[in-house]
């Protein structure tokens, strides 16, 4: 099947995140633009690396991985990048003593990032464009097609916008997962990872891809999946060890139509190497088990990012000319103000638009994502957010999906 859909992935691997990879691999008819990788769960230069390895340990090394920024947005300008601008509103910069380095996510993912996973070390380089360019150039490339997808902090995103202010009108859609909306945090209280570690880059994305700038540009809503509902998406070791089984069955016939399935339409070599991957996916998972069991959350482990991944494709697949996925008259023109509240559905998903906006300032709330449900700002809705999730129907899509592999003209 020929590519039909160009997508930019912007992830901080991560064990979920490299999850979220190895679905990418999986799917025979994106066009992957490319793969921005930058520090959040752990350090950028340890994000890249896991980046490489994950696409190294799948024989994918023809995926072009960007660096991305090292620091949140709003660290001293001394220690941020060339071209990095602080949003309006948060000219109050956060001054970190020299030499510090922000906090990571290391408690959850590991030391770096990948549990007890062993990563090959990479046997070519990232690319020399930045993720930020990199986004540009995506969208550039495939105007009014790109796929965006954000599963780490926002920040190459932001810096990207800060290049080229016409990407909202550029992308086709953009799925972000990050955010707590009125739920207890997985940072802070009432704060997510993602959000928390860099809160002015989703701020300034939020405002740029507000359909009340540019005359009611982008035509579709920016799509927020919040812990509250992909908090229900738990791989647990039963379904882990029955893709671990289904992808490792041998396809001699004698199988049973109650067993596992074989995996086909690939190679030997083909199989080896994806039952490779797996088998450093299941250790990665093994620490995120035991994670979450020292979090008091039982013996399982949160996979926020596939599902994003995955619902952004699908929507690109189903809902290739409607506006947005809420329930609007498809017949009125695209530009038209989605109402405060309006439900809808995405794969997988059902929905609400709301008005969303970032606490900047907030000496216990810093971080926290905030949805005007009632209309008290009367603003137009600038987000389209995840509330609930059919959990089983996507683990048992996402479970066939990993075990069968990739099958298509990359086949490892």
């Amino acid at each position: 099947m020929p590519s039909e859909l160009p997508l930019f992935l912007d992830c901080d691997p991560g064990i979920d995140d490299a999850l979220a990879l190895g679905y990418l691999l999986c799917q025979d008819d994106v066009d992957i633009s490319g793969i921005a990788a930058s520090g959040g769960n752990v350090a950028t230069a340890q994000v890249v690396a896991n980046a490489q390895g994950w696409l190294e340990l799948a024989g994918r090394t023809d995926i072009p991985i960007h660096a991305g920024q090292s620091l949140p947005l709003a660290w001293t300008a001394s220690e941020r990048g060339p071209q990095t601008a602080v949003p309006a509103g948060a000219e109050h910069e956060l001054v970190e003593p020299d030499g510090a380095e922000p906090e990571y996510a290391d408690l959850t993912h590991g030391p770096n990032g990948a549990g007890y996973a062993h990563l090959p070390a990479p046997s070519v380089p990232t690319s020399s464009v930045s993720a930020a360019q990199a986004w540009v150039d995506a969208a550039r490339t495939h105007p009014g097609e790109l796929i965006g997808v954000v599963i780490g902090p926002a920040t190459n995103l932001a810096l990207a916008l800060d290049l080229d202010p016409e990407l909202p009108r550029l992308m086709r859609r953009l799925f972000i997962m990050g955010g707590a909306f009125n739920y207890r945090g997985n940072t802070h209280p009432t704060t997510e990872w993602n959000v928390t570690f860099d809160p002015e880059s989703t701020a300034r994305v939020l405002s740029a891809f507000d359909p009340s700038h540019s005359g009611g540009a982008p035509d579709h809503l920016p799509v927020i999946a919040p812990i509250e509902a992909t908090e229900a998406l738990e791989m647990t070791p039963g379904r882990l060890k029955a893709i671990l089984g289904c992808a490792s069955a041998p396809d001699n016939g004698t199988h049973r139509s109650d067993a596992p399935l074989p995996v086909v339409g690939r190679s030997a070599a083909g199989r080896n190497r994806w039952d490779d991957w797996l088998t450093q996916m299941a250790e990665a998972l093994r620490f995120y088990f035991e994670f979450h069991e020292w979090d008091g959350l039982g013996y399982i482990a949160h996979i926020h990012d596939p599902f994003v991944l995955a619902c952004a494709l699908e929507w690109a697949r189903e809902h290739r000319r409607r506006a947005t996925s809420a329930a609007v008259d498809d017949s009125a023109p695209t530009n038209n103000p989605i109402p405060n509240g309006t439900r809808g559905t995405l794969p997988w998903a059902e929905t609400i638009c709301a008005p969303v906006d970032i606490e900047l300032t907030g000496t216990l709330t810093r971080g926290e994502t905030v949805a005007d449900w009632l209309g008290r700002w009367g603003k137009e809705a600038n987000a389209e957010i995840i509330r609930t999730i059919d959990a089983q129907l996507f683990l048992d899509h996402l479970g066939e999906t990993l075990s069968k592999g990739p099958h298509h003209e990359h086949d490892i």
